[in-house]
């Protein structure tokens, strides 16, 4: 007997309080924006610059005592990182340090990298810095621009993408689900101030992916009914078309958390913000394709007989009902 989370025939009514909830996804990216330009992102080492260090001993690396020795020092954002290669070799336990660019440096001056390098020798003598390479703002600046470029490019290569296979109408309900999800992530890292670096891009950019699929997947059971059901009202046929996906929503997106959810508690502090954020895009972007995409297709209107070329003889109509 098969497990199921959501009952075969399910008839939920997810678009009757379409205001309601299109309102609150508004309200929510309004407040993340604000909090983007007061509060502002807590940016890591790779848009601020910074000094990274590559270590070898003989012990073990621990990179809680490597944590625990290096932040009496007040440094700021430190990032530790055991590097597994095995061109080094089994006896060289191989380590990278960050560390953030110190106010008024361009990168961390040598006093301090001697600091960094006794306290960490008090955990094991053993320690020696192998390189030392600094990032400087101009880098960190072609970084940011880069990352916008990257999501940027994302959203209108989906734009595009949907158009195609669907409908102008459907391309910009999927887009604007995207943009929703993005600005909801960045708003939440804006608010928690939980370091943003370039491992948070690749998760807005996984997520961008994580949701357009499962805005895909219930764009395909829309068109299906709008040609099944030609004569039922366009909210009874979304609502109908959501209530026929729900059992795959459901599942993907909890089986999905039940991993990250592992790699959160057990994966340790170098992922926990990548998985943080796929955690929160998992969640949003579940919402945003049933709460934002269908709604802002529902408004447009759709035409409603996909078997006609002919925008006129297909019956496209702009909804304005309820």
């Amino acid at each position: 007997m098969r497990l199921k989370l959501v009952p075969q025939d399910t008839s939920v009514d997810f678009l009757g309080s379409w205001k309601l909830t299109f309102s609150a996804s508004m309200v929510m990216m309004v407040l993340s924006i604000v909090a983007f330009f007061t509060v502002g992102l807590n940016f890591g080492i790779d848009f601020r610059g910074g000094t990274s260090i590559r270590t070898e001993a003989t012990q073990p690396v621990d990179v809680g005592a490597y944590r625990s020795a290096i932040q009496p020092l007040g440094l700021g954002d430190v990032a530790i990182s055991e590097v597994f290669d095995p061109t080094f070799g089994p006896d060289q336990n191989v380590a990278m340090i960050r560390i953030q660019t110190q106010e008024g440096q361009e990168s961390v001056p040598p006093a301090v990298l001697d600091q960094v390098q006794a306290a960490l020798q008090e955990v094991d003598p053993s320690l020696r810095f192998t390189s030392v390479e600094s990032v400087g703002p101009k880098v960190s600046a072609e970084l940011v621009r880069s990352a916008l470029l990257a999501v940027g490019t994302a959203l209108f290569a989906i734009l595009v993408y949907i158009w195609l296979r669907f409908e102008w109408q459907f391309s910009v309900g999927a887009v604007a689900a995207l943009v929703h999800d993005v600005v909801l992530t960045i708003g939440l890292f804006s608010v928690l101030q939980i370091r943003f670096d370039l491992a948070i891009i690749a998760a807005i950019l996984t997520i961008v992916g994580y949701s357009i699929n499962d805005t895909v997947v219930v764009f395909d059971r829309m068109r299906e009914n709008l040609i099944k059901y030609k004569k039922r009202p366009l909210i009874d046929v979304f609502n109908h078309s959501l209530n026929e996906t729900l059992s795959r929503t459901v599942m993907t997106s909890l089986t999905t958390l039940l991993a990250l959810l592992s790699l959160f508690i057990l994966g340790g502090d170098v992922i926990r913000g990548f998985v943080f954020a796929m955690i929160w895009g998992v969640i949003v972007g579940t919402w945003s394709s049933i709460f934002v995409a269908a709604v802002v297709v529902k408004r447009l209107g759709v035409k409603r007989d996909w078997s006609k070329t002919d925008a006129e003889k297909a019956g496209t109509q702009f909804s304005t009902g309820s």
